[in-house]
């Protein structure tokens, strides 16, 4: 009796625990799950930053370090302008005497804990507990110092500013990249002394506490238009000190935001890779808007933005992809407002052309493409508002006048006459000089790559033609969308350079051929990646393969074929191309639709198993969960849309394609009061495979749906189970360029 009494009682307390273990789980706010360790260590190159600040806010911090396994840091930033473009004014403090005061202490530190809200670290030598918590363009540091000896907080810059102290507060600038970045920024408590201790082209200021002050609080604005203004910022967001209201406040509003797409299901996990990469998903762009001016780096003056918030700091060639049609699903009027700030930056420039990497500087033009003709298209058949005319002549201009040769902002070349005519990039030969000076010695002429961008872009263009009903400018630019045709050779199934005489470049490698991230050819990839760099019109690549079989057939041997060399000397030839599944690189952004393209081809149950085999290996909950550079949410919006279930394979197309969601249940809350639901019954691990779906009650055979479907509300409903269905979806692939023009 008593070891039934007993086990009665064991039993009680262990299912009395996993409830508790399971209601703590639900009771979880989405904040909660977002680890921003993840990726901190890099698979070859740029980690990911485990970042604080408010949702695509102007003022963002990062530590000073580099990495997750170092334990030394150069100081804390006030802000960082732009993702990996730099950060300035480092906030420095000390225990200890004047003496060993210097604006190149590197510190030593310990106990770092950082979440989107809230970051603190210890600083091991000085003694000193760290804290801060941010406001869109304000925050708060607190600064407890544990060791007995003098208190002092120092200031520096970068690079060049000014610097002044007065009083309890300090205030100045650092020059950003040829723009002042301002800042002014407030005591808790009066200083008993105030310098300057300058070192090289630094400037550096410091203000010395009482000994008894344990602790010093900080509060500061910043600002791209004046001291004043950063000063108005501060006011307008930050009303004292208390720095844990300022954290509640934040934690809330990232709730707010993470809150705008509901997870049931899948792995603890699995929901913290889900909320940490739409956490990562709202680093970019920025809304640089100051009491409704902002600052254009594109003239170098301050504007009114007559109600319309200015934006910046967006990497165009990685976020076209993935994340502005995510934020284009989450946030409408935000992207509506993105675009207005792309026409206004063509406006203000002196050129008159679209810019491809816009900084808070002005365009840092990187990459090849003009991809904004992109997010014009994507937003234009998605119904989100702006000024088609402008934009369509701003997109005109550009690619008609502005060099396509990659990394450069400058008038047309030869290179450009020579596309404009022929319809391709020409290709040199290898050992043949570069006669165009120009052309970079690293980054070469990418000419496969440009070709099919420019393609692409051009397509896009035309839609806008068509929209303002200009027949001989669509018919035009429509035309130059079919460019890449020019490049396919139909007896190896490759894209393969010609030089300008028409003949493809021999003999040829297709994986090593092109030097350092094959960029004499390609870009960053080999050209195993660019077979499938069509997305405007994939039925029209799978004719050139001459069918959906061999365009099956070279799919499967993507994810087979060998790099041919060890590990070591592949990444030497191709660092960019991280994240291998055979010649598939996870790793960089022209690889996202390519698991999806089996939708296309008549067999979606090799999406579904090809889209959770990638997620599973290269996307996880630790500290090298990122497979390659992950750009500010340009990779981590790919998670979110095919953890959810579905991707935008063709911007400019307005419909998903259904891959195999992780979660049991999904919903994303739209903004205009609408609820789009995925249920995905018995999903599991090995349950990944469809076997039939129901769209708002209907009968769905088909691998995709509209932006309508999405944007009306509505439950996408999928039976989910362990073997494929063979069957279903097979004969309604989704639409491609060729069907939008019938």
């Amino acid at each position: 009796m008593k070891k039934i009494f007993l086990c009665t009682w064991m039993m009680a307390l262990v299912l009395a625990g996993c409830q508790q273990t399971m209601t703590k789980e639900q009771n979880r706010e989405p904040v909660e799950y977002v680890n921003n360790r993840i990726g901190n260590i890099s698979i070859l190159l740029v980690p990911t930053f485990p970042v604080t600040h408010l949702p695509n806010s102007m003022l963002r911090m990062i530590p000073a370090h580099t990495e997750f396994v170092t334990d030394r840091m150069q100081g804390l930033p006030l802000n960082v302008p732009s993702h990996r473009q730099g950060d300035l004014l480092y906030l420095m403090p000390h225990c200890g005497e004047l003496t060993d005061l210097s604006p190149n202490m590197n510190y030593r530190y310990d106990h770092e804990q950082s979440t989107p809200y809230h970051y603190s670290v210890f600083l091991d030598d000085h003694g000193i507990l760290t804290r801060f918590a941010p406001a869109a363009r304000s925050a708060i540091f607190s600064l407890t110092y544990e060791n007995e000896g003098p208190r002092y907080v120092m200031l520096r810059t970068v690079g060049k500013g000014e610097l002044t102290a007065e009083g309890n507060s300090m205030h100045g600038y650092e020059i950003y990249h040829g723009t002042r970045h301002y800042f002014y920024l407030e005591f808790d408590q009066e200083p008993v002394e105030s310098g300057d201790k300058e070192a090289e082209s630094r400037k550096a200021i410091y203000a010395r506490f009482a000994e008894n002050a344990n602790e010093v609080r900080i509060r500061y604005g910043v600002s791209y238009i004046s001291v004043d203004q950063a000063r108005k910022n501060l006011e307008n967001e930050i009303s004292g000190f208390d720095i844990d209201a300022l954290a509640d406040a934040a934690r809330d509003k990232w709730n707010e935001t993470l809150g705008k797409i509901e997870v049931e299901g899948a792995t603890e996990d699995q929901k913290t890779v889900f909320y940490t990469s739409l956490y990562r998903a709202h680093e970019r762009m920025v809304n640089i808007s100051e009491d409704g001016r902002y600052y254009n780096g594109f003239d170098g003056k301050v504007h009114d933005d007559e109600g319309v918030p200015f934006w910046t700091d967006d990497w165009i060639w990685d976020n076209y992809l993935a994340l502005h049609p995510l934020q284009t699903i989450l946030n409408p009027k935000e992207e509506e407002e993105k675009l207005a700030s792309y026409i206004r930056m063509y406006e203000h420039s002196e050129e008159k052309w679209m810019p491809t990497f816009p900084c808070v500087f002005g365009d840092a033009h990187c990459m090849n493409g003009n991809h904004a003709a992109v997010m014009f298209a994507d937003a234009l058949s998605k119904g989100i508002p702006f000024d088609v005319e402008k934009a369509f002549e701003g997109m005109k201009n550009t690619v008609l006048n502005e060099t396509m040769i990659p990394w450069r902002r400058a008038p047309k070349t030869e290179l450009d006459d020579f596309y404009h005519e022929h319809g391709w990039f020409p290709a040199l030969h290898p050992g043949e000089k570069e006669p165009v000076a120009i052309v970079s010695d690293f980054e070469q002429r990418n000419a496969v790559a440009v070709t099919q961008a420019a393609s692409y872009d051009d397509w896009s263009i035309a839609q806008m033609a068509k929209y303002l009903q200009q027949e001989e400018e669509y018919d035009f630019f429509l035309n130059r969308a079919f460019n890449y045709r020019k490049l396919f050779n139909k007896e190896t199934g490759f894209f393969h350079p010609k030089d300008k005489n028409g003949a493809f470049i021999e003999p040829f490698d297709y994986i090593f051929s092109g030097g350092i991230g094959a960029r004499a050819y390609y870009d960053e990839n080999n050209a195993w990646t660019y077979i499938w760099d069509v997305r405007h019109n994939i039925s029209d690549l799978i004719d050139l393969f001459g069918g959906n079989q061999p365009f099956i057939e070279k799919l499967d041997q993507l994810f087979v074929e060998d790099l041919k060399l060890p590990k070591w000397k592949y990444y030497a030839i191709h660092p960019d191309a991280t994240g291998n599944v055979g010649q598939f690189v996870m790793g960089n952004e022209p690889s996202f639709h390519i698991p999806y393209l089996y939708n296309y081809a008549g067999q979606p149950w090799k999406t579904q198993k090809r889209v959770r085999m990638l997620l599973e290996s290269w996307f996880r909950n630790d500290l090298m969960g990122i497979p390659g550079d992950e750009d500010g949410g340009g990779m981590t919006a790919f998670v979110v849309f095919s953890q959810l279930g579905f991707y935008p394979v063709s911007p400019g197309i307005p419909v998903y394609t259904i891959g195999s969601p992780i979660f049991t249940r999904s919903t994303i809350n739209l903004d205009n009061g609408n609820r789009f639901t995925v249920e995905a019954k018995n999903a599991s691990w090995s349950n990944k495979y469809i076997q039939s779906a129901t769209l708002n009650g209907e009968v769905l055979n088909r691998t995709w749906f509209t932006h309508d479907e999405l944007i009306n509300g509505g439950m996408l409903v999928l039976e989910m189970g362990d073997r494929p269905n063979r069957e279903w979806g097979v004969d309604s692939p989704p639409p491609s360029a060729d069907d939008m023009q019938q």
